[in-house]
Parts: structure tokens; sequence; C-alpha cells
């Protein structure tokens, strides 16, 4: 073991980054392999949620690694490429007989052995091609045109995703872009003005979903308005309705907040030490609903199983993962380098934020998975892709 570690070092491998990768793998494999237990009773054991996420886990290593060695800037060379292929990819999803439909989503391929979500991967296309985009003199930088061709190329794979409809995927690309263009030196006044001009439509959308009259309401998905009406505790039921009309809305309003507040349930009952792994009643009984609990919910199974302490373990464990992405990215000796690290470390922090956010109602409901954690093939892939991306910085910054 000692000799592993010895010839890690010489190729200068950053051992807490990867041993943070590799704990939330375990994370990974073992809550899910908890959470659908009850999927080993009538499925073959290779066919179950477990073995296909070590699989993802082993494809996603193997990408990893050349992702790792390939120099960065040979990978940069083929990002615009790589951009537009995502983007036709995001466009043929949405097309009726090519793209596959789930829970009202048009989101996914489907190549028989496997779902795949273009979406995900057009995230890290999206940040090899902007930071090639923005490796440029400093002075170019100060022109309007470039910050609009940057805010160009962000608000492209974000309508396609949109419309899929994936509002969480589709909203990290604005704070990723934002970051990435803060670092490369965009001037401040763009960025303000383009950040004062989305809050304001945010705020819009808020108010006019919570207290429009139908008939003057944007064109919002409608479960995209009840999670806005979930999230701030709002009444489904309009002012003049029926007392029929009241009694359908609050039953309709019990089913949509059931997964959070089951969540909720999840991990404030957790405790210190949680109820012990594949003992969680919420998860057993199947009160947290056994369709999402593997998936987008899969950090209330942890905080139920292994409670404060487990949760704390998984923070700390993306705690590591960001401010070693943070480190590489001061560290690099080059802008592309910089830049590709701080967008990684933006996606990251985004999922993070807002999928654990969600299981404290600090975020609204999204479907957008925990990274490692969360069972997926795309996610899984995409996630060690990206944390590859961090390592290959860190590995060629005295190339340069």
């Amino acid at each position: 073991m000692e000799s592993v570690l010895v010839h890690l070092r010489k190729l200068r491998v950053d051992l807490l980054l990867l041993f943070s990768l590799l704990g939330l793998m375990v994370f990974g494999a073992t809550f899910i392999l908890s959470a659908a237990m009850d999927q080993y009773e009538i499925e073959p054991l290779l066919n179950t949620y477990f073995f296909r996420q070590l699989g993802f886990y082993a494809v996603g290593l193997t990408l990893g690694l050349f992702f790792t060695v390939v120099d960065y800037h040979r990978l940069a060379g083929w990002a615009r490429m790589a951009y537009w292929i995502t983007i036709i990819l995001l466009i043929l999803v949405l097309i009726p007989g090519i793209g596959v439909v789930r829970y009202g989503a048009q989101r996914w391929f489907d190549l028989g052995i496997t779902l795949i979500q273009p979406s995900e991967f057009a995230k890290l296309a999206f940040i090899f091609a902007l930071a090639d985009f923005l490796t440029r003199p400093n002075e170019e930088m100060l022109m309007p045109g470039v910050f609009l061709k940057a805010l160009g190329m962000t608000a492209l794979p974000f309508l396609l995703i949109l419309k899929e409809p994936d509002l969480g995927s589709s909203l990290v690309f604005f704070p990723i872009g934002t970051a990435m263009m803060f670092v490369a030196g965009v001037p401040l006044r763009f960025l303000g003005k383009f950040l004062g001009a989305s809050t304001v439509v945010v705020l819009f959308v808020i108010i006019n979903a919570l207290y429009f009259p139908a008939d003057w309401r944007i064109s919002l998905q409608e479960y995209q308005r009840q999670r806005l009406l979930v999230y701030f505790d709002k009444d489904f039921a309009p002012p003049n309705a029926t007392p029929v009309e009241r009694k359908a809305a609050r039953e309709l309003q019990r089913e949509r907040t059931h997964n959070i507040r089951q969540a909720e349930i999840s991990v404030g009952s957790g405790g210190l030490t949680g109820k012990g792994w594949g003992q969680g009643p919420q998860t057993r009984l199947g009160y947290l609903p056994r369709g999402v609990a593997h998936n987008d919910f899969i950090f209330s199974v942890i905080a139920e199983e292994t409670g404060f302490l487990g949760s704390i373990a998984v923070l700390a464990l993306y705690t590591i993962i960001l401010l070693k992405g943070m480190q590489i990215a001061a560290e690099a000796r080059d802008r592309l380098g910089k830049l590709l690290a701080v967008g990684v470390v933006a996606l990251i922090f985004c999922h993070v934020f807002v999928n654990i956010g969600m299981h404290l109602r600090v975020m609204p409901v999204t479907g957008i998975p925990l990274p490692l954690l969360s069972y997926g093939g795309s996610s899984v892939l995409s996630s060690l892709i990206a944390i590859a991306v961090l390592q290959n910085v860190q590995l060629h910054k005295k190339s340069y």
C-alpha cells in the first residue's frame, strides 16, 4: 500500500482529492444499496441499481483517467466541436421518437442497456468551450462583443435544456458562466448589469407565478409553478375557489409536498448517529418514495441512517473537493487551466448546494442529482470527468 502511495505522489496525484472522491463513491454505492434494498427481491442481481452504479463508477474512472493524463490544452482544442455536438444532441433529444419521455420530461436517449442524459455532458462541454473562448488578451475582455458572445454560449444550452423541461440543470449554466467570466476579467459593469437584469426577471417570474391570475401568467410548466407554491408555502387554491375546488387543491398540495415532507422527516429523524444502515423506517417502509430515494433524495437516506455525523462527513468530502479545486485554480499557470478549474468548482458547488438545499427547504425541489452519490450513469460519468479535469490542471501546471 505504501509503495502505491509513493508512486501516486511521484505522478503528482493529489491524494486528498483522490481519497475524497473515493469516499463519496463508497457513500454512494453503500446507500444506493440500502435505498433500493427491496429491488433485490424482484430483479436479477446484476440488473439492480447498486451493480449498475458500480458499472458507472468503473466506466467513469476509466474516462477520468483519460481526462487526467491528456494535457488539458490538447483537450481544449476539441472544446468548440464538443460544445456544438452537445447542442445538436440537446436538439435531437427534443424530437419525438428520438428522445425518451420519463416523468413528463424528454431528456434522455435510450441506448438499450441504459439511458443517457445529454444535458449532463453539455455542462462539461460548455465549461471547456467557454474557458477556451475566454482565454484571450486582457484588452479583448473589455470589449462588449466578447461578453455578449460568452452570454450567448451560456444561453443556448440553457434554453434547450429548459425546453425539455429541466429547470434545475438549465439554471446551473448561468452561475458557472458568470463565475468563469468574472475570473477571466470581464468588466464588473457588464456582469453587474446582467445580474441585475436576471434578478428582476427571476423576481417577476416568481411574483407572476404566485400572485397573478391564470390569464395573466407567463407560460411556466404547471409542475414548475406548483414547486414554487410548495417552496413559498402558498395555497394551491385560488382566492375565489369553491369548497369542492379548494378540497381538490388541498389534495393536490399534499401530493406535491409529499416527497419534500418525507425528506425533511428523514433528515430530522436521523439524530446524531442515525438509525443504522438499512434500518431507516422512512426508507424501508416507503414513506420516502422508492422511485426517488436512490437518486435525487439519496442525501435523505444517508441522513436518516447515519445521522448528523454521516451528513457532516458527506459535506466534509464535498468541501475538500471544492477547496482543492479553488487551490488548483489559484495555482494554475495559465488562464485556461484557471478557468477550467473555476468552472468545475462552480458546477459541483451548484449541484451540491441545490440538491442538499432542497432537503432543508433552502431551495425549491428540482431534479438535480447529488454528484457521485445519486444513482445515474450520465451524472456519475460527468462528475468523474469533471474532477479528473481538476487533477489534470494540477498535474500539468509545471509543464508551462
